[in-house]
């Protein structure tokens, strides 16, 4: 007997109204929120210094900030750019898994030079202030915009001119983890083997970042390691920094926020307790619901992974003389943040010429070196069922939607249950049939767009539909009962990009960054035509999160054709939250001369 599927598509409860900042209300809410634990964030980079053309790689590590284990907290995190100003030049969101993600950064030639600082941050820390954030020192050098001035000019606010940090000793412990390579000097386009050896068994065992990049020639201060980050943040809070009466931003554990506002358009009030839904649309839509609280404000958390950076929120039912609004979360203010003041001096012209012919000839053959994009998990949007398939090249078309339904679907179509407009219904299934659901309408997606009103695409051209499917089982949205669901796909599957809801909104979003396989050179049995590529990767291997959890971890790459001193660094943290840090050179020379 065919089990009945009863879909809840509503938002998972909360205890207390959440808006992206919260006010707290009373003493016993302060200390329910308090009882979470705040948290911290490490970010590994292949700077401190970029050039424009060039990405700017990193790791996010996030932790429990009392216990200094991973977290469990948020599953999204924040990597901003921002300059002295405080203006974000660049910012994305991350999915973390298990406190964990990556992503980079292409500095593009509209990034002027400058220093800058690089934060890593969630939703959460937020309101402890920017103390709470991680701060890294960037500088970014972009000679292909003739305004140098911030890189220019006296010394007299920090660090002089010519004076760098590059030669001090970094703290480092080798005596739980080594790098072993099988040479200490290796040839232009030669194999490296290097292996990671942990002597503390699972003491040693962690997550750590591998990079093995070429030592700069422009002098400029090191990037904090993670021995320095355990210190140097090692006080920072382990609880919000609130009271009662103040805004609060909550942290993003169900999934990506969105939130927004529902008023009158005419009077700007806010419309108090009305139902909406959010699709985001493609052949992995998601369908999600929520009520509008005392404030006219409206949310819903998306944990999967979404294909299409696009939200569709509208009103369940006609609502003439209302209004929709998505809104963004404040960003962090960085007023208090004091900057590095790395100063260009003439001596570093040939060095910034040479980095960038090799930059503009790496980037020209970029197509045949290109790093993949992960997938990510597929969603399935219908939770489990599956529906019946209908490809309409398979019957004789009809013009519209609703004629199909009648020639072709004999168990779907438009009925009137005498309260309103025409409505598509799909018949129960013999086994777990209930009358009620006899009057109940389907819920009706095109391209993965929700319709609330389906008397409106009665005409729709079934000359663009390619299928429909279809699910018989019964559903829930918003409080409301819904007897089966369809989904129509069309032929090109972009019906969100002219959909216009009349009352509702059609917005497009910055998504989370997709996780990469970053490229990696092979040269073992590539052709000649290959070998003529030219090769000036600065970054030879780069390796956001190796988990270690045995004696050893072996890797290998290859060289390029740059040659001299390269820095090969392990960075990161054992399962037990103990940072570690190792340091080892390697040398490339040219060979053939």
């Amino acid at each position: 007997m065919k089990k009945q599927l009863i879909l809840f598509l509503a938002l998972i409860g909360a205890t207390v109204v959440v808006r992206p900042q919260y006010v707290i209300k009373d003493v016993g809410e302060l200390m329910d929120l308090k009882k979470l634990a705040q948290e911290k964030v490490y970010v590994h980079h292949t700077g401190p210094l970029v050039f424009a053309g060039e990405y700017l790689h990193y790791a996010f590590y996030c932790f429990n900030a009392q216990t200094n284990r991973s977290t469990n907290i948020s599953i999204m995190g924040y990597v901003a750019l921002v300059d002295e100003e405080g203006k974000y030049i660049l910012e994305q969101k991350i999915r973390l898994d298990k406190g964990l993600s990556q992503g980079d950064f292409f500095i593009n030639t509209d990034v002027p030079s400058g220093n800058y600082k690089l934060l890593g941050y969630t939703q959460w820390m937020k309101n402890n202030g920017v103390k709470q954030v991680f701060k890294g020192d960037i500088v970014v050098i972009n000679p292909y915009q003739a305004d140098q001035s911030k890189l220019l000019g006296d010394n007299s606010q920090g660090e002089a001119t010519g004076v760098s940090n590059m030669e001090m000793e970094k703290p480092s412990d080798s005596s739980m983890i080594q790098l072993h390579f099988d040479k200490k000097h290796y040839g232009t386009r030669d194999k490296i083997h290097f292996a990671l050896k942990n002597y503390k068994g699972q003491l040693g065992n962690g997550n750590y970042t591998l990079r093995v990049q070429k030592k700069a020639t422009i002098p400029t201060s090191l990037a904090m390691n993670a021995m320095e980050f355990g210190t140097a943040y090692f006080n920072v809070d382990k609880q919000i920094d609130k009271e009662v009466g103040d805004s609060l931003f909550l942290p993003e554990q169900r999934g990506e926020l969105f939130y927004g506002k529902a008023r009158e358009r005419d009077s700007g009030k806010p419309v108090v307790d009305v139902s909406l839904a959010m699709s985001i649309p493609g052949d992995e839509f998601i369908l999600k619901s929520t009520v509008t609280d005392n404030n006219g404000s409206f949310y819903t958390y998306v944990r999967e992974e979404y294909k299409e950076p696009r939200v569709i929120v509208q009103f369940m039912e006609d609502s003439p003389g209302l209004g929709l609004e998505l809104d963004t979360v404040p960003k962090l203010d960085v007023s208090g943040v004091t900057f590095n003041h790395f100063r260009l001096k003439p001596e570093y012209a040939s060095a910034i010429k040479e980095r960038s012919i090799y930059n503009q000839i790496e980037n020209q053959f970029f197509s045949v070196k290109p790093d993949s994009v992960l997938l990510g998990d597929p969603i399935d949007p219908f939770d489990g069922a599956i529906p019946e398939v209908i490809s309409l090249d398979d019957y004789t078309r009809f013009p519209t939607l609703q004629e199909t339904l009648v020639e072709i679907l004999g168990y779907a179509g438009y009925r009137n249950n005498g309260k309103g407009a025409d409505y598509i219904h799909i018949n129960q299934d013999v086994e777990g049939y209930q009358k009620e659901y006899d009057q109940y309408p389907a819920i009706v997606l095109i391209d993965g767009v929700f319709i609330p009103n389906h008397e409106r695409i009665k005409a729709f051209d079934a000359r663009l539909i390619k299928s429909i499917s279809l699910i018989r089982d019964k559903f829930r949205l918003s409080g409301k009962d819904y007897q089966g669901m369809m989904e129509v796909t069309t032929f090109d599957g972009n019906f969100y990009e002219t959909y216009t809801p009349e009352f509702g909104i059609n917005v497009p979003v910055e998504k989370p960054l997709p996780k990469k396989n970053y490229y990696r050179q092979n040269y073992d049995g590539v052709d000649a035509q290959y070998q003529k590529i030219p090769d000036y990767r600065s970054l030879l291997f780069w390796e956001p999160h190796a988990q270690l959890t045995g004696d050893t971890l072996e890797f290998e790459f290859y060289t390029s054709d740059l040659t001299g001193e390269f820095e090969v660094v392990l960075d990161g943290f054992t399962t037990y939250g103990k940072p570690i840090t190792v340091y080892k050179t390697i040398t490339v020379r040219d060979e053939s001369q």
